[in-house]
């Protein structure tokens, strides 16, 4: 299994069809589904089916997946994934940001360390113009890791949700960061 990325304390490396499971149960809690689903959680079948084939699938814009299935290094326990992946399915110098960890593993900073080490990734090896990230308004803890990553406010903007979750009156927001912006700060 080939690591993609390391941190001080998480491996990313392409989701296998082992996975599957990690997936289910991720999905499957209804806190981590919150502001996707309203809580719902995604069909068994559904996750096999299309979601893990998504997560698996290699962009043509650079040859390899945008989802990164995250371990911790010591005990290799799964805590979620990562996204890093070209908007574009031709261009891979705008890249959209993502993440989903399991409950347990909230507030321990993966969220924040696993997001800036694909940032600087991006930006110093993978010929990365800008990174983009969304999250419905209300979802601070979301934002927060936006922020601490070092990605500011560009806008909010409305949905017409066939199926309105709670805090969607609120809309969603979209956060960037140039490669201008982030060697700016990584020279402070």
């Amino acid at each position: 299994m080939s690591i993609f990325l390391e941190t001080s304390r998480l491996e990313l490396r392409a989701f296998t069809e082992s996975d599957l499971t990690h997936l289910v149960d991720l999905d499957a809690d209804p806190e981590v589904m919150r502001y996707l689903s309203g809580g719902w959680a995604t069909p068994a079948d559904e996750v096999r089916d299309t979601v893990l084939p998504r997560l698996m699938r290699a962009h043509p814009a650079w040859g390899r997946p945008g989802f990164w299935a995250a371990r911790e290094r010591v005990g290799g326990r799964f805590v979620g994934w990562f996204e890093l992946r070209p908007v574009a399915e031709d261009r891979a110098d705008v890249v959209e940001l993502g993440y989903r960890l399991r409950r347990d593993a909230w507030g321990l900073g993966y969220a924040t360390e696993g997001s800036r080490a694909l940032v600087d990734k991006g930006f110093a090896e993978l010929g990365v113009r800008e990174v983009t990230a969304n999250t419905m308004a209300v979802n601070s803890g979301s934002r927060r890791v936006m922020e601490k990553v070092g990605l500011t406010l560009l806008r909010t903007w409305f949905e017409d949700w066939s199926e309105p979750i709670e805090g969607s009156e609120h809309g969603e927001v979209e956060y960037v960061l140039t490669r201008d912006d982030w060697a700016r700060q990584a020279a402070r």
